[in-house]
């Protein structure tokens, strides 16, 4: 009798290692394997010569590292084929911040296609950013701090904007000033501008300020997809928007604007994600 205990005893405990080894396989592939998603816009501003302009959004990399030299990233980004890449902040981690690491990914980068590059939070909190925007600059990034630029193909435009990150002038707490100094930029920007305007903003809680200025396409992160993504419900928990956010992960649209936000690539302060691989977006624009 005590035999038979003894055994059914280890098959439990032989059952209950399996599902963690399991479990943990499953963990790591989860936070490793980059996902590839691929979204189509649509407008009546794209002209014709933009029809099928593929961009790729790289967010929240916060350091983290695909292979050697990022050639696992790289390759997925060199894959698509992009005509632009924009990076979306948080290219580094405040907690572990490797601006070697950035390079060479950057460096990789800017041999594929153009690279657009805004700040993200992270970017305000180490004293080592000034140094990391002077050899992103160096290595051929184009960093838009507030300012816009202009694609150009085939005689036609579009307008891309970047929105540095609200925490290089204020507290990250202080969401209504924050809204506030972002309209009144966003404004002075537009100002300037005509034609289909893309943004490239680390933070997708100001989605209705977006809307406000009637920008046309937003690309956004920081939410880094809920962190823990449950099923039926969605993400978790995000940076400033607390618990359940409203908007984590995907295609989001009101009145003229659409917003993607992508889950992002790296990690911060909570180390590992569930059901929610690291994710590389691929927007391609279309006319209608």
């Amino acid at each position: 009798m005590k035999s038979r205990k003894r055994k059914k005893r280890r098959v439990i405990w032989i059952i209950i290692l399996i599902v963690l080894i399991a479990f943990s396989v499953w963990v790591y592939w989860e936070n490793t394997s980059i996902q590839a998603t691929q979204i189509s816009i649509s407008s009546k501003k794209i002209l014709k010569s933009f029809d099928g302009f593929t961009i790729v959004q790289v967010s929240d990399l916060h350091n983290a590292e695909f292979s050697d030299d990022q050639n696992r990233l790289l390759s997925a980004i060199k894959d698509v084929s992009p005509d632009i890449i924009t990076i979306t902040g948080d290219l580094i981690d405040s907690r572990h911040t490797d601006i070697k690491k950035a390079m060479k990914f950057l460096n990789g980068a800017v041999a594929i296609a153009p690279v657009y590059y805004v700040t993200g939070n992270h970017e305000a909190r180490v004293d080592e950013y000034t140094e990391l925007e002077t050899k992103m600059t160096n290595a051929g990034v184009i960093v838009l701090r507030d300012e816009s630029t202009t694609l150009e193909l085939g005689g036609n435009f579009i307008s891309l904007l970047g929105l540095d990150d609200p925490s290089f002038t204020m507290k990250e707490d202080t969401s209504g000033d924050s809204e506030a100094m972002i309209c009144a930029k966003l404004e002075d920007i537009l100002s300037k501008e005509n034609g289909y305007t893309i943004l490239l903003s680390h933070r997708p809680e100001f989605f209705d300020v977006y809307v406000e200025n009637g920008i046309d396409l937003v690309l956004s992160g920081h939410a880094h997809g809920g962190q823990i993504r449950l099923p039926f419900i969605g993400g978790l928990v995000a940076p400033n928007q607390g618990l359940f956010p409203k908007y984590y992960e995907g295609v989001y649209k009101e009145e003229q604007t659409t917003m993607i936000v992508s889950r992002g690539l790296g990690n911060s302060i909570i180390p590992v994600r569930i059901n929610n691989r690291p994710e590389l977006i691929i927007v391609t624009l279309n006319i209608t």
